[in-house]
């Protein structure tokens, strides 16, 4: 009986310890927290220093595993929510546009922050007429093909681009992932590793595909928040300005999409923040010049590469 009080009473402790690292820390300091709870669990005579090193051990390993992905982690994750994108929408078979949105995205991916991902960026139209985008984790990157036709030049294209590759590159699609369930497989796993026994496959399995669900209703159904959508705007700036295309094509394309989006249309408005407001965020950081002239080599490459898309 006693044995049993004293695995409930260490359970708990285990429980507040991982809960406490968790929500008051950052992915940087989730174990400099770790260590100081469980320092406090030792001398309140909760768990002993074999259990304390054991659960230090787990967090870092939880930390790599859940908060900080490895690329190929990273690239896994988004294959799957890639998956379940393209089981919503199917591909818009053109070629030409295909190549040519891997050309302009390939080319921004490589100015961003985040220039290489384990499975490389890649770029896909999808056959709606949606406005719409979607930035799985990893570099798989979707654009609807009404949102292709809001843009008016190569520059307005390679500004949707940039933005997305900033989702990327932020890593926002991974910040979906619900803390409480973030919370539940640590917990799970640090009580196995106090039984020196290995974590149930299955159960954590189950908590990976609730985080794919996680990301996908993220990008589909919900949308980002408001400051993660103004973060990659601003990226998308960066990125624009790197390569020499117009950064004030982003809001020309904000303008044109306000023109044709639909208030109760399961799209961007749904997803997004709207146009005028991301407008007035990036007035903000960046001052719009007037007229800017289009480049026109550019610009006959747009026109080539995006004729016929009906």
């Amino acid at each position: 009986m006693n044995d049993r009080k004293s695995s409930i009473s260490k359970t708990w402790m285990l429980s507040l310890i991982l809960i406490f690292a968790l929500f008051i820390s950052s992915c940087e300091t989730v174990q400099p927290v770790a260590d100081v709870a469980t320092t406090v669990g030792v001398l309140s005579g909760q768990i002993d220093s074999q259990e304390a090193e054991k659960i230090s051990k787990t967090v870092n390993v939880f930390s790599n595993s859940f908060e900080d992905f490895t690329p190929e982690q990273e690239y896994y994750v988004g294959r799957s929510v890639a998956a379940n994108i393209l089981k919503k929408y199917k591909p818009y078979e053109n070629e030409s546009l295909k190549n040519y949105l891997n050309l302009i995205g390939k080319a921004c991916s490589l100015v961003s922050t985040h220039p290489e991902t384990f499975g490389g960026y890649h770029f896909l139209a999808v056959d709606s007429d949606e406005i719409n985008a979607f930035a799985a984790p990893g570099g798989l990157i979707f654009l609807s093909k009404g949102l292709v036709k809001c843009c008016r030049s190569e520059d307005e294209l390679a500004a949707v681009i940039a933005h997305e590759i900033a989702h990327v590159q932020y890593k926002h699609g991974l910040q979906a992932i619900r803390q409480d369930r973030i919370t539940k497989a640590l917990t799970m796993i640090a009580e196995e590793a106090l039984k020196d026994q290995k974590a149930d496959n299955k159960e954590l399995a189950d908590l990976f595909d609730g985080s794919i669900k996680d990301i996908t209703t993220t990008l589909i159904a919900n949308g980002y928040s408001q400051n993660l959508e103004f973060q990659a705007d601003q990226g998308a700036l960066f990125i624009l300005v790197s390569l020499g295309y117009n950064p004030g094509a982003l809001t020309g394309v904000l303008q044109s999409m306000k023109q044709r989006l639909k208030p109760n249309a399961v799209d961007f408005y749904r997803t997004h923040p709207s146009p005028d407001r991301r407008i007035m965020e990036i007035s903000r950081v960046y001052q719009v010049p007037g007229s800017i002239p289009v480049n026109q080599a550019r610009q006959k490459r747009f026109l080539v590469a995006t004729k016929g898309i009906n």
